[in-house]
């Protein structure tokens, strides 16, 4: 294995807008497919349960934000610290139309799994060729 292939990404922090919430917010990792029918989003979201998420799209702009709660971490005094707690939040902005009323959203080990299923007129379409006479 190559040198790169195991060094471990740390977390980015995002600082382009301000949050009203405590804490420090972070931009989860996310992987994202396609079929002819969904985009499939799959965002990495530790500590977040379902209850602390919120998934919007509004214009053609996907939004996703997770808290993670700071009660566990309360009454501990850091000695050493790697892993870094916060919230998550990120934009997308689709180049699919999304059909809302049918998106589908759970939490599962610590990530958010989107199935936001294509609007009818956005889907790939086989056209039938007519023999010309």
């Amino acid at each position: 294995m190559a040198e790169q292939e195991l060094a471990a990404k740390g977390k980015q922090e995002v600082t382009s807008e301000e949050y009203t919430r405590p804490g420090r917010t972070f931009a989860p990792d996310v992987d994202i497919y396609e079929n002819a029918d969904s985009l499939w989003l799959v965002a990495d979201m530790p500590g977040v349960d379902e209850q602390s998420v919120e998934v919007h799209v509004e214009k053609g702009v996907l939004s996703i934000e997770g808290r993670v709660s700071l009660k566990e971490y309360e009454h501990l005094t850091p000695v050493y610290t790697e892993y870094n707690v916060g919230n998550y939040a990120r934009r997308f902005t689709l180049a699919s139309e999304i059909d809302p009323e049918r998106i589908k959203a759970r939490m599962k080990n610590g990530a958010l799994e989107l199935e936001l299923p294509k609007a009818e007129h956005a889907k790939p379409r086989r056209i039938t060729v007519a023999v010309g006479s």
